[in-house]
């Protein structure tokens, strides 16, 4: 159960504009008031995807920490890992304001960012301070007015590797014009090779769109494969509306949250199913048994995002705990041993 200071919190939270709130949640975890439970993990959640060692599966996505600004108290709140970004090579404001919007009746989050950050520099800095425990990683981007979006990729990694556990090539935000056409098969293997040249040792992850079509997804598992990715990341946020109960439901972005668990997974079981590769499930998790399904349809891992919005920090820790109990009760004595037990229930 939240905290009553969490409750409050967020209550007042949701009175605000949704990005002056997201902005004021930052700062508050940066002060000695916010109550953090530190690890979470059990030899049940322990787990190794990618060749990184995992306290538990429950990972925070990239766009709620975009520049590193409280990768500290990050790392202490029940997260098994992290990913911050995503990174440009150059600063960049992003979209025009309003650009984040609640949809409290859906439990779900439209967003036109633009891959608004500090870029690369301050990025790479506050990395290279942060302290040691779970895996960090972050997620690159281009910048909007690149004369080469693919090259934006390479040119975050190669500066920022030496801080870094993982890297994210990020080619399915909605919210960059041409982003997506990277994830076409003949682009995408191009890029991804840029990105495998200057990598060195770092784990190079792919974060693919939901809005894929079976053939999409066959066509960027083999360059996936091909290319030799670590994981890959599914799935990033939804243009589809179909469902949606609130009346922000038409303004343009990506949509996250409840709405894109079940096209997310749909997407996730496919991917089981087309390769060997290990999954990241991501979409609208908010509970437990959420990060159970994703698990069991094919996911070594998962990411929590606009679950955050509604349950608060301690989802995080909640989530590790419940899962921990759902895999004892189901006999399992590892995250690895429930990956993709029920990935034909979602094709």
């Amino acid at each position: 159960m939240k905290t009553t200071l969490e409750q409050i919190g967020l209550k007042a939270l949701r009175r605000i504009d949704p990005e002056t709130a997201h902005g004021l949640a930052l700062t508050a975890l940066r002060t000695p008031f916010v109550a953090l439970p530190g690890p979470v993990t059990s030899p049940r959640l322990r787990t190794t995807v990618a060749g990184l060692d995992l306290p538990n599966p429950v990972g925070l996505a990239a766009g709620f920490d975009k520049n590193a600004t409280a990768i500290a108290p990050l790392s202490r709140a029940g997260f098994g890992w992290i990913e911050v970004g995503a990174a440009t090579p150059l600063a960049q404001p992003g979209n025009p304001k309003p650009r984040l919007f609640r949809l409290t009746k859906d439990a779900a989050a439209i967003n036109r960012f633009g891959f608004n950050n500090d870029g690369m520099d301050a990025i790479c800095a506050r990395l290279a301070r942060r302290p040691a425990g779970v895996p960090m990683g972050l997620n690159l981007g281009a910048n909007k007015d690149s004369s080469s979006k693919a090259d934006d990729f390479a040119r975050v990694l190669e500066h920022c590797r030496d801080h870094i556990d993982f890297a994210t090539v990020n080619v399915s935000s909605p919210n960059t014009e041409k982003l997506r056409d990277l994830q076409g098969p003949m682009a995408l293997a191009a890029l991804l090779d840029g990105v495998m040249q200057v990598r060195g040792q770092v784990p190079v992850f792919l974060k693919i769109a939901p809005d894929l079509t079976d053939q999409d997804l066959a066509d960027i598992a083999k360059v996936a494969q091909d290319a030799r990715v670590s994981a890959i990341i599914t799935t990033n946020t939804t243009l589809d509306r179909d469902g949606l109960n609130s009346p922000l439901a038409r303004e343009k972005g990506g949509l996250s949250g409840a709405p894109l668990f079940e096209k997310s997974t749909r997407v996730l079981a496919k991917m089981h199913r087309l390769t060997d590769i290990p999954l990241i499930g991501v979409g609208g998790i908010s509970s437990a048994r959420d990060a159970y399904a994703k698990i069991q349809a094919g996911a070594s891992a998962v990411q929590l995002y606009t679950g955050l919005v509604y349950g608060g920090l301690s989802l995080a820790a909640r989530i590790a705990e419940g899962l921990d109990v759902l895999l004892q009760q189901d006999g399992y004595s590892s995250v690895e041993d429930a990956v993709g037990t029920k990935s034909k229930d979602w094709l």
